[in-house]
């Protein structure tokens, strides 16, 4: 039980290290180069509409695959 405690200390220790590093580095840098909020709607927005594209072709190709057979 005392190898979990320990354990979990240097864990927990070693955590909140990192925030406080992450913390001090965001005050000092604002801008640190993060992706922004628009980057990411955009990016979900191309995903988004892919996936639309592909399943909208999947759809015509599986309702006329008999037809289309012939060609």
């Amino acid at each position: 039980m005392k190898h979990t405690a320990a354990r979990t200390y240097r864990a927990v220790h070693w955590a909140t290290t990192r925030l406080q590093e992450g913390l001090e580095e965001a005050k000092r840098r604002p801008d640190r180069g993060d992706i922004s909020t628009t980057t990411v709607i955009i990016w979900v927005a191309a995903v988004t509409g892919a996936v639309l594209i592909a399943g909208t072709i999947a759809v015509v190709i599986s309702k006329y695959n008999g037809k289309l057979t012939g060609l």
